[in-house]
């Protein structure tokens, strides 16, 4: 028998609330790809547990953010009650939930960032986006905190699994920003990384969003000749 691959587990959503009688929770997205996430069929788990929640139903929220989900294993408002808060998780194949040269946001994390040169220029603390644009929050380096847009012209070399990430530095022009100066950024989605620990069984990405607890937020492409910010 051959080995089963193996599976990545990503936070999804968290359920924010109740809504009617008969077990519809209202979530927020932690997923860049919730029309794919939240399919009748597709089966969520509560986070950092095995019980399933098969969805069988699942929409937009029409009148404002989230979405609706309702559970076959959850069949009255009482059963829901006990889902209210909870991250949801889903088990995904990264072999085949990712493109060729993609990685989650946060496989990102972490990930030194150099200039063409070899100098060191930081690591990868954060990932938001503006838009369709994806920023890579860059700390700890001899500019101190400055913002990395994942476009190809400035990010020549995208290698996370190598622990790698070249970027021109020229084009950012960071000997004219002074060290350390606070920036003033959009509003983003508030990180979920933070909440677990790297690695481990503990530990769960977040689909998307950046995270060393995977969500399953908004992949990054790898290749190179394709950096356009992320899919």
């Amino acid at each position: 028998m051959g080995e089963s691959t193996p599976r990545t587990r990503l936070v999804v959503a968290q359920v924010r609330s109740l809504h009617g009688l008969h077990g519809v929770v209202r979530v927020e997205v932690l997923t860049d790809r919730p029309e794919d996430r939240f399919v009748a069929g597709h089966v969520l788990h509560p986070e950092g547990g095995t019980a399933p929640l098969t969805i069988s139903e699942a929409a937009a929220v029409e009148d404002g953010p989230g979405w609706r989900l309702r559970f076959r294993e959850i069949r009255d408002r009482q059963a829901a009650e006990s889902l209210r808060d909870a991250y949801l998780e889903m088990e995904v194949d990264r072999a085949t939930d990712l493109e060729p040269g993609a990685a989650y946001w946060h496989e990102v994390i972490g990930t030194e960032v150099r200039g063409l040169d070899g100098t060191v220029l930081g690591k990868v603390a954060d990932v938001y986006r503006v838009a369709s644009a994806e920023i890579y929050v860059v700390r700890g380096g001899p500019s101190g905190e400055f913002d990395l847009p994942v476009v190809k012209d400035i990010v020549r070399v995208f290698a996370p699994e190598r622990g790698e990430i070249v970027v021109d530095e020229a084009i950012l022009d960071l000997d004219s920003a002074p060290v350390d100066e606070p920036k003033v950024r959009p509003p983003r989605r508030r990180p979920r990384w933070s909440r677990h620990g790297k690695g481990g069984a503990a530990a769960r990405p977040a689909d998307g969003s950046a995270t060393a607890s995977p969500t399953d937020e908004a992949p990054t492409s790898g290749d190179v000749g394709d950096l356009e910010g992320g899919s």
